[in-house]
């Protein structure tokens, strides 16, 4: 292919009516004084897109376009051109072809760029204009650095062994923190915490909500877990795994000298993607500390009751159940099945100057300006239900129970939310209707659990199959069956999906969660039928007011509609009968 020819960017867009003149003369003045580029003074000022610069780019050379935000790349496909200089310049290898290779250019006019690309993959280039951010994250996601975490931890293994061999100390904690740069100048040049840094962006670039450190008997493993399923991510020498626990516990205040117990802890990193805050466990294993990180990226911010696209009727009942002064709403499921998440958009939802809203947990996952948050504290006797009582004595309105764990904080919140408060908390039940029977077999007076509950809200979260691999599936005749016992009537074939895994999905198949949802309300039939203390009559009552919104039934509707598979839908019937 020709050397791409060079055009002036302002006049082209000018040209073709998508900026005007004046603009044009307003983003060169802008230009020189920031110095940003002129296509990004245009698209920061909102007068074009960057599809449309490319677009207009891709026109004007008279070369495709293409929209990288609809399809994968291949990552032994890109890797023909070495990351640095992918990013450098601007560029990524999108497919091979006949005669040579297909390259993806933010700039196509960049012709020095244009030059070294084809040095470096030394095959014909057909070029095409892609947008940049779309570039970027799809450079993101075709350079996996497995690789280099791997090599800092073999460079980790090499400077421990050094160690050991010329100070034949090995274990001794005075030289071990010299080599960690805990009394460096120059910490952050440490394997170690190079080593942490890498493994928090790979975590962050991949979704992954925790991160897993675990010595075995010859290694040390490290998992994600992305989408609720851990994924293996790479396997080091086991000889690193007090160096990297030591590390961790210093970046969030443990006792470093302590291996015998659990220990909990959290911590801020600031990577190059924004500020992480770091929830941390520590517990002692056969093989050495087992750490496990949870990770709440602060640049997300908190979800609202709008943005967590719940169905519109839970959304409506929801709404109606916080609205009210007093009473307690529960959410039920599973650990990690998003309740905290839903809680707090809630709370987000009733934060204002006129409530006092106090929050009891263990641990605080989530920090919202405005709220008095109570972190429970078991060692110095800092309970739940200590806190709880201590929390009613300071006139709130609205109390968080971070959980429903035993008898005695489950009668002090609903006790609270007869006097007045409204009261919000999780318990870990199957569905909604066993809720308030088991927080009757918890020992909890029945007149309580019928006069103080006002909602229970059950919820899972499913894979959501990856839209860039996406193909139709054929049921077996299991998934059949489930369909036929879940569905509404003949289910419709032709619209199942999954993922045949891709780049995109990091070779899932799956990319991101949705919820599904059942609840009650607790109406005055419901009511008398706790009261009457018979739990057949009250589940037959609860699922005449459900109507057939099951998680079941709900997680089938997502299948029906192509958004997850029917083994995703199927594990939630699983997860109900156990």
């Amino acid at each position: 292919m020709a050397r791409p020819e060079r055009v002036r960017l302002g006049d082209l867009l000018v040209t073709q009516g998508l900026i005007s003149a004046d603009q044009l003369t307003q983003a060169l003045a802008a230009q020189k004084t920031s110095g940003r580029k002129l296509g990004r003074v245009f698209i920061d000022n909102g007068w074009v897109s960057e599809i449309q610069i490319a677009q207009a780019l891709a026109g004007q050379l008279r070369v495709p376009f293409i929209d990288l935000g609809q399809r994968s790349v291949r990552t032994e496909v890109a890797r023909l051109l070495p990351e640095v200089q992918a990013r450098r310049l601007r560029a990524l290898v999108l497919e091979e072809t006949p005669a040579g290779v297909r390259v993806g250019m933010a700039d196509p006019t960049d012709i020095a760029a244009y030059d070294e690309v084809s040095r470096l993959v030394r095959r014909e280039i057909a070029l095409v204009v892609v947008a940049e951010s779309q570039l970027l994250g799809a450079i993101d996601r075709s350079y996996r650095h497995t690789e280099e975490i791997a090599g800092l931890a073999k460079e980790l293994t090499s400077e421990l062994t050094s160690v050991e061999v010329g100070l034949g100390l090995a274990g001794n904690l005075g030289n071990l923190g010299d080599l960690l740069g805990m009394a460096s100048s120059s910490a952050e040049d440490a394997p170690v915490v190079r080593l942490l840094f890498s493994v928090f962006e790979e975590a962050l670039r991949v979704r992954a909500s925790d991160i897993h450190i675990e010595p075995q008997a010859g290694s040390l493993r490290i998992r994600f877990r992305i989408d609720g399923v851990l994924h293996v991510q790479t396997e080091a020498d086991a000889k690193i795994a007090a160096a990297v626990a030591l590390r961790l516990k210093l970046m969030s205040g443990l006792d470093i000298s302590e291996k015998r117990l659990p220990q909990d802890g959290r911590f801020a990193v600031n990577l190059r993607t924004g500020a992480v805050d770091v929830r941390i466990s520590t517990m002692p294993t056969q093989h050495g500390e087992s750490v496990v990180m949870r990770l709440l990226n602060q640049g997300t911010g908190l979800l609202s009751i709008d943005g967590m696209n719940l169905p519109p009727r839970v959304a409506a009942a929801l709404r109606r159940a916080i609205a009210k002064p007093s009473g307690m709403v529960l959410v039920t499921g599973p650990t990690g099945s998003g309740k905290t998440t839903t809680l707090y958009a809630a709370l987000n939802a009733l934060n204002n100057s006129e409530r006092k809203i106090i929050t009891v947990e263990d641990p605080v996952e989530y920090r919202l300006a405005g709220l008095n948050q109570v972190q429970v504290h078991e060692k110095i006797d800092l309970s739940f239900s200590r806190v709880l009582r201590a929390a009613l004595r300071q006139d709130p309105d609205v109390i968080l129970v971070g959980e429903m764990r035993d008898q005695t904080t489950a009668e002090i919140g609903l006790r609270a939310a007869l006097t007045g408060h409204l009261v919000l908390s999780t318990l870990h039940t199957n569905d909604a209707l066993s809720t308030p029977i088991r927080l009757i077999d918890m020992g909890v007076p029945r007149y309580m659990v019928a006069l103080s509950l006002q909602m229970v809200l059950a919820q899972r979260l499913l894979r959501v199959i990856c839209p860039h691999c996406a193909e139709p599936h054929e049921p077996d005749a299991h998934e059949l069956a489930w369909l036929q016992a879940n569905g509404s009537g003949a289910p419709d074939l032709a619209t199942l999906r999954h993922g045949r895994g891709c780049n995109e999905c990091n070779h899932t198949g799956y990319s991101g969660r949705t919820g599904v949802y059942e609840f009650i309300e607790m109406t005055q039939e419901l009511v008398e039928a706790i009261n009457h203390g018979d739990p057949a009559q009250f589940v037959a009552a609860g699922r005449r007011q459900m109507a057939g919104h099951t998680l079941a039934r709900d997680a089938a509707a997502l299948v029906l509609a192509g958004r997850t598979t029917v083994n995703e839908a199927m594990r939630i019937s699983h997860q109900l009968a156990e």
